[in-house]
């Protein structure tokens, strides 16, 4: 067992020694920057390179068929959506298991066979065509959906009519450009509002996915159906601000278009001024007439329910609490429903609490019973029912979706449909909450999930996940991933809580973002320490993963840190911390990161940017084995961030005088893949195997499962 490279094994890499600029005062090199062109034959040729050494590496991991056929074995499971009522309808996703994409059906009746409504399976020979967002006329006859090719982040928007028996009829409207959008109809059903980018000049037919080019000059336009694109008017741009983005949402009984504007507006239409500061975040949940149910964490840092009258208020002093912020936990979302009632979803250490509120005043109905510790990864319902649904998920619980109905002055939901996993019996693992403590003296919680009796023997191969960012709390989630990594190497997983993530509310994200952003590295080190401290595992056995910011979570820790785990898996990381800003959408990540272009923002960005912070480790002690995985069409976080970070890292831990590193470094960089979404289901699992086997192999871990 292990995996070795010797520094004659790893590609010749063209590095530049002239490509370097003066940043505030320091000079930064920048070697690799030919790597961030797509499309050059320098970078065709690294990718080529290094992925022909990684397949050659992967092919020495003894469990990569065995991971790969039980994974397969135990994903081929039935995985519904909450259905969601639309008109006189219900519609829902369904996979049977093995599908490259869920399929959309529908139904009148929820004890009816179910019509199929949209197959994207159909669309695609390699299952890369994807659906991803829908929306409905208000009596559900029209369906405006989304599609996504190769994983990237543009769509193409698409319209079919929908019959009273089910049936579909695809419409010849067609709306390209479509990225980060909105699609909310008027209540007439005759048009959409929907956002787009500028068409670039020349882009060829295809490509978009693959380019760098920052995401700017959003607009928000409309849609009348059986109209060319083209002709669809412009209401709002921010031509000034070539940055800022625009949501727009119709208000539940069709009377108001709500515009949300991220960072602010110039407007070109007459729109009557409601918030225009960007001291706090505000969300609808419903309108009474005038009087608007807004979801704010307006001086409540952990969230609050608020009523305004857009007719009489004269700014957040009228502003009155329906809910009022929880003295310790965090109220995530609210839902209306018909009548005085109101589904509020609070999040306390890290699982979801479910309770009925009135619509318009601060009063508690009753709290709705979970059957544990887990979360609440769906919702539906709507204004004109009593009927809602919503979807239970946990570390060991692969999915239940229970039904509601308001009749009676005790709400009970019943069990709906049950997603069960063949091969997995949720009674044989255990999961706990235990908490580190950091640097200053945070603790941090972290959920533990083994087989029941885990033992704390110090030799247990250990996954150890982590994001910490963007306000985004890791909720107990089911993953087959996960739990394969489990049965097959005997193994435990951690799924840490950091600062920067949404878990308790701003205070917590505040203290892990901007020019606290080192709080994260600290609190995901303290991780590793608590699981070594408690004999879980020991710091040659620690796999830590990590995707997107996470990505960027492992690769600055291994840096840091590179003594405590035995592997590294980086996924679409951001890597490069003073150009993230210039590409696709990175200019929206500086609220979290700081902006390169100031001095105090760079000088801390440079500190702990895994790109400029690669470096020989003291005497005795290498980088962990580090497998940084991306896809050529994430134009979210652009590939260019691994390829340059996977460059120096050879460069610097290989082929520089007297270095000693063994462990692999290297890269998995799949094509018509993107940041994650729409992912198929076959290169879910071939990624999953090619991760955990070359984990396994590289921290000595013996496969132990029978199959």
């Amino acid at each position: 067992m292990g995996l070795e490279l010797s520094p004659e094994e790893y590609p010749h890499v063209t590095r530049d020694e002239n490509m370097a600029e003066d940043l505030h005062g320091q000079t930064v090199m920048d070697p690799y920057r030919y790597l961030e062109d797509p499309d050059s034959e320098k970078t065709q040729q690294f990718v080529a390179s290094q992925n022909s050494l990684t397949q050659k590496l992967l092919k020495q991991c003894t469990s990569r068929a065995k991971f790969q056929d039980l994974m397969r074995d135990l994903y081929n499971y039935p995985r519904y959506s909450c259905p969601q009522k639309e008109g006189k309808r219900y519609f829902w996703t369904y996979n049977s298991g093995l599908q490259a994409q869920a399929i959309l059906q529908t139904q009148a009746d929820l004890n009816e066979d179910p019509r199929i409504l949209l197959d994207p399976n159909k669309l695609s020979d390699d299952g890369t065509v994807a659906f991803m967002s829908k929306s409905f006329t208000e009596d559900g006859s029209i369906m405006a959906y989304s599609l996504s090719s190769g994983g990237s982040d543009w769509r193409t928007i698409h319209f079919m009519t929908i019959a009273e028996d089910g049936s579909a009829t695809e419409l010849a409207d067609k709306l390209e450009n479509v990225k980060f959008s909105s699609m909310a109809w008027t209540h007439d059903g005759k048009g959409l509002f929907y956002n787009t980018y500028p068409k670039k000049a020349g882009a060829q037919p295809g490509a978009l996915g693959t380019e760098t080019d920052t995401n700017i000059n959003q607009r928000l336009s409309f849609h009348v159906l059986g109209t060319a694109q083209e002709e669809d008017p412009v209401i709002l741009a921010v031509p000034d601000c070539p940055e800022w983005m625009i949501g727009a949402q119709v208000t539940d009984d069709g009377s108001y278009l709500l515009l949300s504007i991220s960072n602010g507006c110039q407007r070109q239409l007459p729109i009557q001024k409601f918030i225009d500061s960007f001291e706090a975040s505000f969300s609808y949940v419903a309108n009474i007439g005038t009087e608007l149910i807004l979801h704010t964490n307006l001086k409540a840092p952990r969230y609050r329910v608020i009523k305004v009258n857009l007719a009489q208020s004269d700014g957040p002093q009228g502003f009155l609490d329906v809910v009022p912020q929880h003295p310790r936990d965090l109220l995530q979302w609210a839902f209306a429903l018909q009548g005085d009632n109101m589904v509020c979803c609070f999040l306390r250490d890290v699982h979801h609490v479910l309770q009925l509120h009135a619509l318009t005043q601060d009063k508690l109905l009753q709290d709705i019973p979970l059957p544990g510790l887990g979360s609440i990864v769906s919702f539906s319902g709507n204004r004109k029912n009593l009927e809602f649904f919503f979807k239970f998920a946990s570390f060991i619980e692969p999915g239940v979706i229970y039904r509601a109905e308001l009749k009676s002055d005790t709400l009970l939901p019943t069990v709906f449909r049950r997603s069960l996993v063949k091969g997995f019996q949720p009674e044989d693992f255990e999961v706990r909450q235990e908490f580190a403590e950091s640097k200053d003296g945070t603790k941090v919680p972290m959920f533990i999930f083994g087989k029941k009796s885990i033992q704390q023997n110090s030799r247990n191969p250990l996954l150890l996940y982590g994001y910490g960012g963007f306000n985004i709390s890791l909720e107990p989630s089911f993953s087959v991933g996960r739990i394969c990594f489990i049965l097959a190497y005997g193994g435990i997983v951690v799924s840490t809580n950091l600062r920067g993530g949404g878990e308790y509310g701003l205070d917590w994200r505040a203290a892990g973002s901007m020019h606290n952003k080192q709080n994260v590295f600290d609190d995901f080190q303290a991780c590793a320490e608590h699981v070594i401290s408690q004999k879980y595992t020991c710091a040659s056995k620690i796999i830590s993963q990590g995707g997107s910011n996470g990505g960027l979570l492992v690769a600055a820790c291994a840096n840091q840190r590179p003594d405590l785990f035995g592997c590294v898996l980086a996924q679409v990381g951001v890597m490069d911390m003073l150009r993230f800003h210039l590409f696709t959408i990175g200019h929206a990540w500086m609220t979290d990161y700081g902006n390169p272009g100031k001095r105090e923002d760079f000088e801390l960005l440079y500190s702990y940017s895994p790109l400029h912070n690669v470096r020989q480790p003291r005497e005795g002690i290498q980088y962990p084995a580090m497998l940084l995985l991306t896809g050529d069409h994430d134009d979210r976080v652009s590939p260019l961030h691994s390829l340059k970070l996977l460059a120096e890292l050879q460069y610097s831990l290989t082929s520089t005088p007297g270095a000693d590193q063994k462990n692999p470094l290297v890269a998995r960089i799949e094509v018509r893949t993107g940041h994650g979404a729409g992912k198929p289901t076959e290169k879910v699992i071939a990624e999953a195997a090619d991760m955990f086997a070359f984990a396994a192999e590289a921290t000595s871990t013996d496969w132990i499962h029978c199959l």
